[in-house]
């Protein structure tokens, strides 16, 4: 026998013996396969969620760096450009423009920075709170383990790698108001470009009237000559290069307002959507699930947290307790009421809407949710 042969024969008994391992280890009648399948790519998941913490910082520097040049460029380009053609325009689109970018520039800073939040074990008061497993912290309702953050948040939305950070219970409104401000800022910015992308890029006409040159006529002739045209020369170099600056910078902004805009659009229609059903992310996809698995047996899934379009609005941007629109059209830090641990359900703001005034509903929610705080 040779020894490829040998070497072959051993090879497959290697084979044949680890997966005769493998099923009486962890495929058996205690083990799923599914489960045996998470245990095999457990090590793959946690070196998905360590690149992502790495990767959520570099995004955060690289969304500080884009948001800085496209300003600067919106500056430098645009700021000139309307004020040559319409100051009064121009005015008008310092104000509008600059309140876009102070919303977005606090939103997306309160969205970093601001703590999703966390249960406390004071959760545990309440009959309905059970434990997670990953974390063995008090899991209320509402509540998803963050494989990244490797902590239980309260109201999860998903985890954002370009806030690096959890969007839950506190921060979620300034994540859905900083796409929001985003994407009209990218708008505003593509509305008024155009113009200037049309005549600078698309259809560029040279400069008619020369270049300007300072001649020194002390000189002799000779000298006046030469010095007149390598001035010449050097005006043309510098104008021909802002130029080349002007027109790939104009070309990079489109790409990433249009892009931005594209992207932010959708995505912010669709949380839009989801906050209109009372829904976060995840419980989207888990209502989707439960939807379909009824109506395959004839019932019907009620999202019991799904209070009717206004309602969820109104909690979800936090305009209660004398707040009004201005505490969205202007930065504000207000809290969201309650705090995260408890939910009344669907019957609940049904009850107490039909037969009493709004405020009296936000009174009771707030009421409710303030136990722990007394306790």
């Amino acid at each position: 026998m040779s020894f490829f042969s040998i070497t072959k024969t051993r090879l497959n008994q290697v084979w044949h013996s680890f997966k005769i391992a493998f099923f009486n280890f962890v495929v058996n009648q205690n083990v799923s396969l599914e489960r045996a399948c998470d245990l095999l790519l457990e090590p793959l998941f946690k070196f998905v969620d360590n690149y992502t913490m790495i990767l959520g910082r570099i995004m955060v520097i690289l969304v500080v760096i884009l948001t800085t040049f496209v300003v600067a460029i919106a500056y430098w380009i645009g700021l000139p450009y309307w004020w040559n053609n319409n100051k009064l325009l121009t005015v008008f689109l310092l104000i509008f423009g600059n309140w876009l970018l102070i919303n977005v520039i606090f939103n997306y800073y309160m969205g970093v920075t601001t703590s999703p939040g966390f249960p406390t074990s004071n959760c545990l008061i309440f009959n309905d709170i059970v434990m997670c497993k990953k974390c063995d912290s008090p899991k209320p309702p509402r509540t998803h383990h963050c494989s990244v953050c490797n902590k239980c948040i309260i109201k999860m939305d998903h985890h954002c790698p370009w806030l690096n950070n959890c969007i839950g219970f506190y921060n979620h409104r300034y994540f859905f108001l900083y796409m929001v401000y985003t994407t009209l800022g990218s708008l505003f910015l593509i509305t008024f470009g155009a113009d200037i992308l049309f005549k600078e890029v698309l259809y560029r006409e040279e400069d008619p009237e020369g270049y300007p040159v300072k001649i020194n006529t002390s000189l002799p002739k000779t000298d006046w000559i030469l010095t007149f045209q390598d001035d010449y020369d050097n005006n043309i170099l510098k104008h021909d290069r802002i130029a080349e600056w002007r027109f790939w910078c104009i070309v990079v902004i489109t790409l990433i307002t249009s892009g931005v805009f594209i992207a932010l659009a959708f995505l912010t229609i669709w949380h839009g959507l989801l906050i209109s059903c009372g829904e976060t992310s995840i419980e989207g996809h888990i209502n989707k699930f439960e939807t379909e698995k009824l109506s395959a047996i004839n019932f019907k899934y009620v999202n019991v947290y799904d209070y009717g379009i206004k309602i969820n609005w109104i909690l979800f941007l936090g305009l209660h307790s004398g707040r009004s629109w201005r505490h969205i059209l202007l930065p504000s830090t207000h809290k969201p009421i309650g705090n995260g641990f408890i939910w009344p359900t669907k019957n609940d703001i049904i009850e107490v809407f039909y037969y009493k005034p709004l405020k009296t509903l936000l009174k009771k929610i707030k009421n409710k949710s303030q136990t722990l705080e007394v306790i």
